[in-house]
């Protein structure tokens, strides 16, 4: 039996230029973070040729042509295994397919080929597991999406994460102070709203317009540098203003990004204190996120009372195999 952990991410500035139409224009950059949020996922031999995936459904199936569930199918055909196999996975938040905006369904991804390539016995880079979950869910899958979930997945950490032209990924460590890095994660604050995402929509939207969004997109780049120089300054109010600004510049990209609920409650938490924030992930729901100074953030709490709250720490580490079997 393998069991690997796979963290979630949130990305603070730069979404929507890890998309192919844009980096192609012009490198893009994004600045995210892993939490310590998890998909688990078991991988275990079966007495039988069948196989066996288990998740909000449980599927038995005799080829591996047969399973529904897409990124665990492209994932066996990935790594050659075509039988006798069990796969299960957890989540510490929301079912992927509820869409969370933290990129759960490509850490479901990552943690999969990696646990699949240790069932193997095959050690894997996260450079890897990073180009064959982009390779499955962008070039197979077709979905519209970019890469910045798979890397951040398979990496870890708190990264500036750069998309060129030529199809490389480059991650660079942001590095800050120790106890302003505590201090920021102190001040970010995270509400879940419950409300049924439209990404596919959404990021179908996105990527037809980007042509047209390019000068925003250009902008939103720009702030990759905005943010780890305010962190290099200990500066984290600006922190929360760049987050604003981002959030105000990434609202045009489509039209369903947001709507009048989101904005509603944007607009009570930064009236109760909040200096910044965003809807994490590709917008329409899911997750709210929020800089916000200690001495308001009961005030925002108050303000935002009919919101689940999830408290959570930066998580330094990538995807990783936590439990081999002899």
């Amino acid at each position: 039996m393998i069991i690997s952990k796979t963290p979630l991410r949130m990305s603070f500035v730069g979404g929507g230029s890890d998309l192919r139409v844009y980096y192609q224009h012009r490198y893009g950059s994004v600045i995210s973070t892993t939490i310590n949020k998890y998909v688990y996922i078991t991988v275990n031999a079966r007495f039988t040729d069948n196989i066996r995936v288990s998740y909000s459904k449980i599927e038995y199936v005799k080829n591996v042509d047969e399973i529904e569930h897409n990124l665990v199918r492209e994932a066996l055909k990935t790594v050659d295994i075509d039988k006798g196999i069990e796969i299960v996975y957890m989540s510490d938040l929301l079912p992927a397919h509820e869409g969370s905006g933290l990129g759960a369904s490509s850490s479901i991804l990552v943690g999969t080929l990696h646990a699949l390539h240790a069932f193997k016995g095959e050690y894997v880079s996260a450079e890897t597991l990073a180009q064959e979950a982009c390779k499955i869910e962008i070039d197979i899958l077709g979905n519209p999406i970019g890469k910045q979930d798979q890397y951040a997945a398979a990496y870890g950490g708190f990264n500036c994460i750069q998309f060129n032209a030529d199809e490389s990924v480059v991650v660079y460590p942001v590095i800050f102070k120790k106890e302003i890095k505590e201090e920021l994660n102190k001040n970010l604050l995270l509400f879940y709203i419950s409300m049924p995402k439209q990404s596919v929509d959404i990021l179908t939207e996105q990527t037809r317009k980007t042509k047209d969004n390019l000068h925003i997109l250009d902008k939103m780049v720009e702030q990759a540098h905005e943010l780890q120089n305010a962190l290099r300054n200990n500066d984290l109010t600006e922190f929360g203003n760049t987050l604003h600004k981002g959030w105000m510049y990434k609202q045009r990209l489509a039209s369903k990004i947001t709507n009048s609920v989101i904005d509603s409650y944007y607009e009570k938490a930064r009236k109760a204190g909040a200096v910044g924030g965003k809807i994490l992930g590709s917008g329409g729901g899911g997750f709210l996120l929020f800089y916000c100074e200690e001495k308001h953030q009961d005030n925002v709490r108050r303000a935002l009372s009919d919101l689940k709250e999830t408290p959570f720490k930066f998580e330094p580490y990538g995807s990783r195999i936590i439990y081999v079997s002899d």
